[in-house]
């Protein structure tokens, strides 16, 4: 199936499992379904739960929120993740701050969906990705969809953690297959440690160069690493964690043990991102051993324009990664 599809059923799933889950977002309501069809076939099954909104992202998260601080559950779809700038002081001001600002420990079970990324055409106004812009907020935690986790886990852990999260969710991945049993393809294939998916060829401890991803890079992360394996015989290994937000760097240091050089990708553009997140920390525990700094790959620090060609020049693809591999590696 589809990526797209194990989100569709993973709401499903938790829709039927939980009569105090609701649903808020604009179009949401079949035959339409959402503008990427992920909710399709919930108002249907589900009228009662599932909201259709006007065009406030402010206003919906602020309903969400308060839903979920009077005891019930809430999950937002912000159309485009872009919007999600709108709902920003409600995100940050008003649910991050509810969990812990009352002298006591409240839950706010909260999913706010933002798809994201670009690849499609959409322009400066639809393309981005913007996980930086939460990432340290006290009490938010930030989660990325992946082919290799189940959604329907997935769902079930972030309503489970009682706080409010971010899903970002990129919209080339949606069209692309979920990952089962083990195996990607020919030559790669995965396992699952803890909430990191591990891709490799054979020996998960015996890499050149480990790359660290978000999921929404898992395509062009895979087509690097093919090319890096096959034209220069390095040998990459890919680590995915499903949780940006708190980073749990001491998870992923059993993967590292062997390491000698490390790259992080992310979609967004370069200054206080996830990706140097990540490189700070596993710095303090790794900088003995590497025989680089961490090399971190971003998209161009310019709007994300709608032309393809012009496109393909600002975001991260295949070729800006095995670069960066290139070059932590010492090959260039």
């Amino acid at each position: 199936m589809r990526v797209a599809e194990n989100l569709n059923r993973a709401l499903h799933h938790v829709f039927e499992t939980d009569p105090d889950v609701h649903l808020l977002g604009e179009d949401i309501l079949d035959p339409y379904g959402g503008a990427f069809k992920i909710t399709k076939g919930l108002s249907t099954r589900f009228g009662d739960r599932v909201r259709a909104t006007p065009l406030s992202e402010g206003a919906i998260v602020g309903v969400a929120a308060g839903l979920a601080l009077a005891g019930e559950k809430a999950i937002v779809e912000i159309m485009f993740g872009d919007f999600a700038a709108l709902a920003f002081d409600q995100i940050v001001n008003f649910a991050s701050k509810s969990v812990s600002m009352y002298g006591r420990p409240v839950r706010l079970p909260l999913v706010i969906r933002c798809p994201s990324g670009g690849h499609r055409g959409y322009g400066p106004t639809h393309s981005q990705s913007l996980q930086k812009h939460f990432v340290g907020v006290p009490g938010l935690s930030l989660f990325e969809l992946s082919p290799f986790h189940d959604a329907q886990r997935l769902l079930v852990d972030m309503l489970a953690l009682g706080e409010p999260c971010l899903l970002f969710e990129d919209k080339v991945l949606y069209t692309r297959q979920q990952f089962e049993d083990g195996r990607i393809d020919e030559l790669f294939q995965y396992d699952l440690v803890g909430d990191v998916a591990r891709v490799y060829v054979e020996d998960p401890d015996d890499a050149d160069c480990v790359l660290i991803a978000p999921g929404g890079l898992t395509q062009r992360a895979l087509e690097a690493l093919r090319e890096l394996l096959i034209r220069y015989e390095i040998n990459g290994v890919l680590l995915v964690p499903t949780r940006l937000y708190p980073f749990d760097a001491e998870a992923l240091l059993p993967l590292l043990k062997r390491a000698k050089a490390i790259c992080v990708a992310e979609d967004g553009s370069a200054g206080g991102t996830w990706g140097a997140e990540v490189a700070t920390r596993l710095h303090e525990h790794l900088w003995g051993r590497l025989r680089r700094p961490v090399k971190l790959v971003h998209a161009a620090d310019r709007v994300v324009p709608a032309a393809a060609h012009l496109e393909r020049e600002v975001l991260v693809g295949a070729a800006k990664i095995r670069d960066a591999v290139l070059e932590v590696a010492g090959v260039r």
